[in-house]
């Protein structure tokens, strides 16, 4: 009868090791995720409107703010959704605020693709933070006499880490399962 080989077994091993390792840190993902969109949501869920930028620090996302463009750089298209959830076009200016920092507006929807024309000015709506230190405000009520975005919902974002870790989970599991075999077929060979 032959022997267990060592080093590939302490390797397949360390391998199921690691994959539960990465499988509980997507369960701790998942809690945190989850909190995060309840804050979002109770943010969302205030009508208070917060002036931004603030020197309290950055509102949460999903919060409403006002502030002030004080110019703008060119109104853009891309495809976005109405508040009836309705496909066309989303209008989007660059705003540059008086303390420096700035933010793509949202400034409504329409059907055309002709960009809208905005000179800038105050703005009410929902900030959203993007990656990069970059921000998004989806105005509301929309600018520029086009028709109300879509309101942003937490519930979009997508909470994947239960997934994740079944994933890693099961690739434990087979990890294991297969290593058994070849430890099977090799001790019946020898």
């Amino acid at each position: 009868m032959k022997r267990i080989p060592v080093v590939p077994t302490v390797i397949v091993l360390m391998a199921v090791a690691i994959m539960i390792g990465l499988g509980v840190w997507q369960l701790q993902r998942k809690a945190l995720k989850e909190s995060l969109l309840a804050r979002y949501a109770a943010a969302g869920q205030d009508q208070t409107a917060q002036r931004w930028p603030s020197a309290n620090g950055e509102p949460l996302s999903f919060s409403r703010v006002v502030t002030r463009c004080t110019g703008n750089g060119a109104v853009s298209a891309k495809s976005g959704r109405n508040a009836k959830g309705e496909p066309g076009i989303a209008h989007v200016a660059e705003c540059r605020t008086a303390s420096g920092l700035s933010a793509r507006v949202v400034l409504g929807w329409s059907r055309s693709p002709e960009p809208a024309q905005w000179p800038g000015g105050e703005v009410a709506g929902v900030l959203l933070a993007q990656p990069k230190g970059k921000f998004d405000i989806i105005a509301d009520p929309p600018l520029a006499g086009l028709e109300a975005n879509a309101r942003p919902d937490p519930a979009d974002i997508p909470n994947n880490h239960l997934a994740y870790a079944v994933q890693w989970f099961l690739f434990a599991g087979v990890a294991l399962v297969i290593y058994a075999l070849a430890l099977r077929k090799r001790m019946r060979a020898g």
